[in-house]
């Protein structure tokens, strides 16, 4: 073990109560967080799976998200495969069942404390790895390395501030890049940013969330849901708002016309109840999603109190906005209201998705607000132009398509063979 990696994994080990702790915290606003907790040191209740098996790492709620095509592909060439899908969020793990059900597996992966990651990989044998978006973990690639495991970096996008971040542990995140099997990245952009930390084996295979649009069932729930508001009503949804947001946005609406009806959708669900005692102090007229019933005239604000049915929302909506970007938080993914057909406004804080952003604007699909003020009038103009909303959604539309591909140059980059299958 290198000298920086030895400290790095002395420093986890003595983090490890603390690691507790923190799941104790969390967990007294997220139970999910006390559940399956021996997995995260890789022990497993279940007997390891029979037959070959893909492993795709997807920490939390978007990455399962913009895996869902990747999943799709996999099953789609290779049946006799199975899936495992390994998250750090209980909302991650949610996600995943709701997309995919019983036909992939799932757990948490373990910290990456050497022994953990050794059993984890004992256990469940994989022919192949795929870490998304920016998860590198120094011991699980080392030991994936070393256990002849091919693991990838697949849709892979670094931010400037995250490369700035990786780069104060240069040696550790070089050794990491060069440990892996192959990287996938979104953009050239990202790209050079991997090439300086030190990756080398590196192919621009595009943003996998271009490739995923709404299922049947999502439009007619978002039918649904229109039902539900009536159809005279104007909407304007804020999207996986973050906490801070909400406020901006209901101070953007209060100008807006009385029919119009304002649906906001909290980024993590244990903010539902946060956000609805925020309404109650404002007085404002508010129903719950889980409440299912019809929107009365008199309600203000729809509180999306659900999980997985964003497509929903923005199908039912006239405009959309995406959260995470009024305040420095790095954004949240455009590319759904998009492939909805949605006028999008977004904030001035999209570093996370700086890309989708910048290709989004330059279509017409979408309007960058530098504040909530400047949100509230851009709101008002698009109520007031029902033409300049039609042609953003088409644009957004046209730009779905033309980026799309991703899931399959990524196929090709992670060439599964079964002679991979029973090293580890």
């Amino acid at each position: 073990m290198s000298g920086v990696r030895w400290l790095y994994t002395t420093l986890l080990f003595l983090l490890i109560p603390f690691i507790l702790l923190r799941l104790v915290w969390r967990g007294r606003r997220q139970p999910g967080y006390l559940h399956h907790v021996a997995e995260r040191f890789g022990h497993y209740r279940e007997a390891p799976p029979d037959g070959v098996l893909i492993w795709l790492h997807t920490v939390s709620v978007g990455e399962t998200r913009a895996a869902e095509p990747l999943v799709k592909a996999l099953r789609i060439a290779y049946p006799n495969h199975r899936i495992l899908l390994t998250h750090m969020t209980p909302t991650g793990r949610e996600t995943s069942e709701q997309l995919f059900g019983s036909s992939v597996l799932r757990c948490y992966l373990p910290y990456d404390l050497p022994f953990a990651v050794a059993a984890f990989l004992r256990h469940f044998r994989p022919t192949l790895g795929a870490l998304l978006e920016t998860e590198l973990w120094p011991n699980l690639i080392h030991c994936c390395h070393t256990r002849d495991v091919p693991l990838f970096l697949v849709n892979a996008r670094l931010s400037e501030r995250s490369t700035r971040g990786y780069g104060r542990v240069g040696s550790l995140t070089r050794d990491a890049l060069r440990a892996l099997a192959g990287i996938g990245a979104q953009t050239e952009a990202d790209a050079a940013r991997l090439r300086t930390l030190g990756a080398h084996v590196i192919t621009v295979t595009g943003n996998l969330k271009f490739d995923r649009g709404p299922s049947s069932q999502d439009l007619e729930l978002g039918a649904t849901f229109r039902t539900w508001i009536g159809g005279q009503r104007t909407v304007f949804v804020a999207a996986s708002t973050r906490e801070g947001e909400e406020s901006l946005i209901l101070d953007a609406t209060q100008s807006a016309p009385i029919d119009l009806l304002t649906i906001v959708v909290p980024r993590h669900p244990q903010r539902f109840d946060e956000v609805a005692k925020q309404l109650e102090r404002r007085g404002i007229a508010y129903q719950r999603r889980s409440a299912a019933t019809a929107i009365d005239p008199a309600t203000r604000v729809w509180l999306g109190d659900s999980m997985g049915e964003l497509f929903a929302y923005y199908a039912a909506s006239d405009i959309a906005f995406v959260g995470g970007s009024l305040l420095p938080l790095g954004g949240q993914n455009l590319l759904e209201a998009c492939a909805v057909g949605r006028p999008v406004l977004i904030g001035p804080h999209s570093f996370n998705f700086a890309e989708a952003t910048r290709l989004a604007v330059a279509a017409g699909a979408a309007i960058e607000v530098a504040d909530g003020s400047e949100l509230g009038s851009t709101i008002g103009e698009l109520l007031s132009d029902p033409a300049r909303r039609l042609r953003m959604g088409e644009a957004g539309i046209a730009l779905m398509r033309e980026h799309q591909g991703a899931t399959q140059r990524t196929l090709a980059l992670l060439h599964i063979d079964e002679s991979y299958a029973g090293r580890s």
